[in-house]
């Protein structure tokens, strides 16, 4: 990270990301690398490699930023899947009494 500021979002690269990548996260990052670039292969079609680089991009950049947020929210994705819902959630009243609440600051 720069310092006093945030870190740069790695290149559209796999060797970029994955040196931005924990090594738990570069083993998932590779398995992934290696069955997109098989399909493309077969498919003569880059769009899936393109896909993977933004995601894989927008997850390292993710961890730079607060590392081990990839793996907090697949176990929050995990609580909700197995909940039916988010524990963390508010109902729709609360969050529209809230944005009542804001907008009469702003004003």
């Amino acid at each position: 990270m720069p310092p006093g500021g945030d870190p740069v979002v790695p290149a559209a690269d796999p060797v970029a990301i994955r040196a931005a990548l924990t090594p738990m996260l570069v083993a998932e990052f590779d398995r992934e690398w290696e069955l997109v670039l098989e399909r493309a292969k077969v498919s003569k079609d880059l769009a899936g490699v393109r896909e993977l680089l933004g995601k894989w991009r927008h997850i390292a950049y993710g961890e730079l930023r607060d590392p081990g947020s990839y793996y907090r929210m697949l176990a929050k994705a995990e609580q909700v899947q197995r909940l039916g819902a988010s524990p963390d959630a508010v109902s729709l009243e609360e969050m529209k009494a809230l944005l009542r609440q804001r907008q009469g600051r702003a004003e």
